[in-house]
C-alpha cells in the first residue's frame, strides 16, 4: 500500500504534531527496565534453576519470565509453558550482541518454531560503538543510573545494554503493529524480551535453519533492484513519520526474504527530533543505501540522496 495512506492517527505523524510528541517510542524503556529489574526478585520459582530439568531440549522456555511482543501473537510462535528451547549454533557475531538459532517445541508434538536469540554481550566483553552519540535524547529517570552510564562504569554498561535491548525491543513492536496494519515496512517480530536477551521471528528457511540473505550480499537484476529500492522508500517514510531513523541503516542489515526487504539491527533507532544529532544519523542512512543502490544500476536521479533525505525531514516535521 502506498505510504500517502498511512493516517497520522496511526502513525503518530510527527507533522502532526508540529515537530513533537507527548510520547515518544522509548517513553516505554523506563517501564520495560524497571519490569526487568523487578522480575528477578518477583519470580518465587524460576523453571531452568530448579533441578527439575526437561527430559529434551536445552532449557525450559523462558516465555513465562519474559516481556512479550504485540498480541496477537502469530498462529507459528510456541507459547506453551510445557515448551523447551534447544539452542542450534550461532547465526551472527557482532561487537555489541551475538545472534543464535534457537529451536523452541513442545515435546511430544510438532508445535515448534525457530528463533533468533539475539544476546548483549557481558560488560566485561561488550564495546558498543559511537553508543554516547546515540543514548543521546534516551531518558532515564534516576539520577544514580545516568551519573554510572555516563561514567561508564560496570553497572553503568549494564544500564546501557538493557537501554539497547529495551529501545530495539520497544521499536520492533511499534514497527510491528505498523507493519501487521499496512504492510509497507516489514521488521522480525519480537517474540520476548529477558534481560539483555531478545528473541526475534528467525528470518529464512525453517526448514533448512538458513538465514534470509543481506542485501549486500545480492545482485539483484533491474526490476527486483527497483522494487527492493520502493520498499526501502517506503520503510524509511514509516520510520521519519514516527519521528525514527534506524541509526545505523546499511546494505548489512536488511534482509531480503522471498522478494521482501527485512529491516533488522535496531538497538540504537534514534528519535530524530528528541537527539541533537537526529537529522545527522538520518542523512547517513539515506546516504549509505543510496550509494548502495546507484551502484548496482539505478538511475542517479532516483535516488537522489539529497532529495530523499528532505523528503523524510519533512515526513518527520523537521522541514
Amino acid at each position: 500500500m502506498p505510504t500517502r495512506d498511512y493516517d497520522d492517527h496511526h502513525l503518530g505523524s510527527a507533522r502532526a504534531r508540529g515537530g513533537r510528541s507527548a510520547r515518544r517510542f522509548d517513553d516505554d524503556e523506563p517501564r520495560l527496565l524497571k519490569r526487568m529489574r523487578h522480575a528477578g526478585t518477583a519470580t518465587a520459582f524460576d523453571t531452568n534453576a530448579d533441578t527439575d530439568r526437561p527430559d529434551s531440549g536445552d532449557r525450559w522456555s523462558t516465555w513465562d519470565q519474559a516481556v512479550h511482543g504485540p498480541a496477537p501473537h502469530p498462529d507459528w510462535l510456541v507459547t506453551e509453558l510445557a515448551a523447551t528451547d534447544t539452542e542450534l549454533g550461532v547465526l551472527k557475531t557482532g561487537k555489541e550482541a551475538d545472534v543464535h538459532l534457537v529451536r523452541r517445541g513442545v515435546p511430544g508434538t510438532d508445535r515448534t518454531c525457530l528463533l533468533a536469540a539475539k544476546r548483549y554481550r557481558d560488560p566485561e566483553h561488550r564495546l558498543f560503538h559511537r553508543d554516547a552519540g546515540y543514548l543521546e535524547g534516551r531518558r532515564v529517570r534516576r539520577s544514580r543510573e545516568n551519573r554510572a552510564m555516563e561514567g561508564r562504569t560496570a553497572f553503568g554498561r549494564q544500564m546501557i545494554a538493557g537501554q539497547w535491548a529495551a529501545a530495539e525491543f520497544a521499536a520492533l513492536s511499534r514497527l510491528w503493529e505498523v507493519g501487521s496494519e499496512f504492510g509497507s515496512i516489514a521488521v522480525p517480530y519480537p517474540v520476548q524480551l529477558l534481560g539483555t536477551e531478545l528473541m526475534l521471528e528467525f528470518v529464512g528457511d525453517p526448514v533448512e535453519g538458513l538465514a534470509a540473505p543481506r542485501l549486500a550480499q545480492l545482485r539483484p537484476d533491474p526490476v527486483p533492484l527497483r522494487q527492493l529500492w520502493d520498499q526501502l522508500v517506503d520503510a524509511l517514510v514509516v520510520l521519519a513519520r514516527a519521528g525514527l531513523a534506524h541509526g545505523d541503516l546499511s546494505p548489512y542489515n536488511l534482509l531480503v526474504h522471498d522478494g521482501r526487504l527485512v529491516l533488522i539491527d535496531l538497538p540504537q533507532v534514534v528519535d530524530v527530533v528528541a537527539n541533537p544529532s537526529g537529522r545527522e544519523f538520518l542523512t547517513r542512512d539515506v546516504r549509505v543505501v543510496a550509494t548502495w543502490f546507484a551502484a548496482r544500476g539505478l538511475s542517479g536521479d532516483l535516488v537522489d540522496p539529497g532529495v530523499l533525505t528532505e523528503r523524510l525531514l519533512r515526513e518527520a516535521g523537521m522541514r
